[in-house]
């Protein structure tokens, strides 16, 4: 069929209704559907490029009848991790982990980014489900309709760190993000800090609210008010924390301690108080988020809750793999602990 993509599964045209025992065709269902026999393919083969309501009435004819899809006859050997953008310093730390879990199983890893502009996302799932890869391990966060075409396929995937909230049955692995927030703001209290400020990152991301809402709870946990003035929004990048920390610190009544969405924006309060005059931690203690190789090379290094990205990916790879072999798994969703590590950059406050 000169319209249906590379190795897809098109049936012949003819009608079974004049004998129930054959098999129902492809071309059946698109007469009965009212669409074309590429568009039911692409239904049948997982692809993108069909309207919502179309795949519905489409899948529907496919249920009622009993139609078979087509299933891969051979592993891959192969699994698919995806970055929204590898440009920050915990892909390497994710990397690290998958390729060891990769190499033990004797799996090949494709990386795929969806770059700046999220230009490659589209290519992508279309690239992926006709690779057919055991599975799938997302650092970027998928749709409803790439998680409906990866299933369509008999692709399993685990969404790695989710930043929105999934739907029941998703299988991801994350970090206790509201934990590490507590801990951190609960060290600085524990050093005798009234007045800490902290640099959240963007609400929509679910880690950052959760990191936020640590914080929060440790404050009042002490007995101490959660200052509107003292919470600023930063994305996470150094740039941002850096413009954040300025806000917080050049003013009267500065926060003798900052506490921040992830050890980038802590980077970025580094800055903000050598323009300032400021020394760390005698004048202002910092606290990051992720515990990146740097944090312990930057001067003073840095405290910081350390978030196992390395043994998350390695947990989201294993998961995956089971999964792509057909395996029953006791959990599909977990989270792994942090744990504060302690450095140079937090200290008691200026008298």
């Amino acid at each position: 069929m000169s319209h249906a993509e590379s190795g897809d599964v098109v049936a012949d045209r003819e009608d079974p209704r004049g004998d129930p025992a054959r098999p129902v065709t492809i071309s059946y269902i698109a007469e009965s559907a009212g669409v074309s026999v590429p568009t039911v393919s692409k239904v049948i083969n997982g692809r993108s490029g069909v309207a919502a309501d179309t795949r519905a009435k489409v899948e529907a004819l496919i249920s009622q009848y009993g139609y078979r899809r087509p299933t891969p006859a051979t592993r891959s050997n192969m699994m698919e991790l995806v970055f929204e953008q590898l440009e920050h310093m915990w892909g390497v730390e994710i990397i690290r982990g998958v390729e060891r879990v990769a190499r033990q199983n004797r799996v090949g890893v494709v990386l795929t980014e969806f770059g700046p502009e999220r230009s490659a996302i589209h290519y992508w799932i279309d690239d992926t489900l006709a690779r057919r890869p055991d599975c799938v391990v997302s650092v970027a966060q998928l749709s409803d309709e790439q998680r409906d075409l990866l299933r369509a396929r008999g692709i399993p995937f685990v969404v790695f760190d989710p930043t929105v909230e999934l739907p029941d049955g998703v299988p991801f692995v994350g970090a206790t993000n509201w934990t590490g927030g507590r801990s951190a703001t609960r060290h600085l209290i524990q050093l005798g800090h009234r007045r800490i400020a902290t640099i959240a990152g963007p609400d929509r991301v679910l880690c950052c609210r959760a990191r936020l809402d640590g914080y929060r709870s440790a404050m009042e946990a002490a007995g101490l008010p959660v200052d509107p003035d003292l919470v600023a929004r930063a994305d996470l990048t150094t740039e941002d924390g850096h413009a954040a920390a300025l806000r917080l610190l050049d003013r009267p009544g500065r926060p003798s301690a900052i506490v921040t969405g992830n050890d980038l924006q802590a980077l970025g309060v580094y800055q903000a108080a050598r323009e300032l005059g400021l020394r760390i931690p005698a004048d202002l203690s910092v606290v990051g988020f992720d515990d990146l190789p740097v944090a312990a090379l930057v001067e003073p290094p840095l405290t910081t809750v350390h978030q196992p990205l390395t043994e998350m990916a390695v947990a989201a790879t294993e998961l995956a793999l089971a999964l792509g072999r057909g395996e029953k798994t006791a959990q599909i969703g977990f989270e792994l602990a942090t744990t504060l590590t302690v450095r140079a950059s937090t200290a008691a406050p200026p008298r």
